[in-house]
C-alpha cells in the first residue's frame, strides 16, 4: 500500500504563490508516474500536472500552464508542485496521485491518491 499526504495548501492573494508538497511512504512504487488534480466545489476532479519517474517528462492543462511547475525528489518520495500568478479560478481542492504507468491525464489511470490540501486564492 502506498500513503500519499499532501500539504502546503493554504489562503494566498491574487497574484500570490504556494508550493504543495506530496509524501509518498508505504511500499515504494518505481517507475510510477504521479499526478496532480483539482476539485473545485460542485466540479468535477480536473487534471492538473503530471510527471514521469525520472521527471524528464511532464504535462500540464492548458488553464494552469506557465504559471505551475510539477517536480519530484524520488531520493525524498516527495513530489512538488509550484504555483505562482494564481487567481480565484484556482481556488480548489489539490489532490495528488500516484501508480500510473506512465504520465497521462487520465484520473482512472492513478492507483493511490492523498486526502488533499485547500488551496484558496482571494481577489
Amino acid at each position: 500500500q502506498v500513503q500519499l499526504v499532501e500539504s502546503g495548501g493554504g489562503l494566498v492573494q491574487a497574484g500570490g504563490s504556494l508550493r504543495l508538497s506530496c509524501a509518498a511512504s508505504g511500499r515504494t512504487l518505481r517507475n510510477s508516474a504521479m499526478g496532480w488534480f483539482r476539485q473545485a466545489p460542485g466540479k468535477e476532479r480536473d487534471f492538473v500536472a503530471t510527471i514521469s519517474w525520472r521527471g524528464g517528462d511532464t504535462d500540464y492543462a492548458d488553464s494552469v500552464k506557465g504559471r505551475f511547475t510539477i517536480s519530484r525528489d524520488n531520493a525524498k518520495n516527495t513530489m512538488y508542485l509550484v504555483m505562482n500568478s494564481l487567481s480565484p479560478e484556482d481556488t480548489a481542492v489539490y489532490y495528488c496521485a500516484s501508480g500510473a504507468a506512465r504520465p497521462t491525464r487520465t484520473r482512472s489511470s492513478y492507483i493511490y491518491w492523498g486526502q488533499g490540501t485547500q488551496v484558496t486564492v482571494s481577489s
